[in-house]
């Protein structure tokens, strides 16, 4: 117990009344989630809801103006080393070192987080042919398309198996088949439960099919929260996640409106 308050080291995520602000902008305003272990979570919002800001504030990336955060118990602000060795990230600007091939920015992100070389060899092997990079391996990142590089990014976020998996948008880019790859992966990736990941998308669809539990966030504020079962009996209506998200954020009918307006033969 630590201040009359269970013990967060065996939690991957604990986030209590976070708030993160750009100036006089409030991008997060008091909100609070964990991430279980064995458990996927999904932060579900539009663009510009405060997701991407949730996730760079655990990492430490940026600066959290309230609240507290928790990584397996350590703070990101207070013990950066420790956090980002349990963390592996994925953001949702894919940045790379062009000059280097994906082997070589494997061997360079494995060498900085000190992984075993052997084991690290063994698991890229493994992704390697798991996502079909063989023939692009020991080509420059700049010669690479769009969903290669993502398929880099995930592969390095993954390598050296950290306790927790940031995922900011993971699939952008990636071609049908790498999709349902990576949804299989993180699915095993959870087994055996010490392990949890923090998945944030815009798609619906995605967060019904990837995600255990679901915030909806808007406007830097958690609406509602839970499994799709759960959040379906709370809204009058229940529906598709898609029909509950735009329910509780006050879209649906404006929506219609809106496509209504700009019909063929619309004034």
């Amino acid at each position: 117990m630590r201040g009359g308050r269970p013990s967060d080291d065996g939690v991957p995520l604990a986030v209590d009344r976070l708030e993160v602000r750009y100036g006089a902008r409030t991008a997060v305003a008091s909100v609070s989630f964990r991430v279980e272990p064995g458990e996927i979570f999904g932060l579900l919002g539009s663009n510009g809801a405060g997701k991407t800001s949730t996730i760079k504030s655990v990492i430490g990336l940026v600066p959290r103006s309230g609240g507290s955060v928790r990584v397996f118990g350590a703070d990101p602000a207070t013990d950066a080393v420790r956090v980002r060795a349990e963390i592996g990230y994925v953001p949702e600007s894919t940045l790379l070192y062009d000059a280097l091939t994906p082997r070589e920015f494997l061997e360079y992100v494995s060498g900085v987080r000190g992984a075993p070389p052997e084991r690290v060899a063994e698991r890229a092997a493994a992704f390697v042919k798991a996502f079909r990079l063989e023939e692009e391996f020991d080509t420059p990142i700049v010669a690479l398309s769009n969903g290669t590089r993502q398929k880099v990014v995930v592969v390095a976020a993954l390598l050296h198996e950290p306790g927790l998996l940031l995922f900011d948008e993971p699939f952008n880019h990636l071609d049908p088949r790498s999709v349902r790859l990576l949804k299989e992966i993180l699915r095993e990736y959870v087994v055996g439960g010490r392990r949890g990941i923090l998945f944030s998308t815009h798609t619906t669809e995605l967060a019904e099919q990837v995600c255990d539990r679901v915030a909806i966030v808007d406007a830097g504020r958690v609406l509602a929260e839970g499994t799709v079962p759960e959040l379906r009996a709370r809204v009058t209506g229940g529906g598709t996640l898609e029909q509950i998200f735009l329910r509780l954020t006050d879209e649906e009918e404006g929506i219609r409106t809106a496509a209504q307006s700009v019909r063929p033969g619309a004034a």
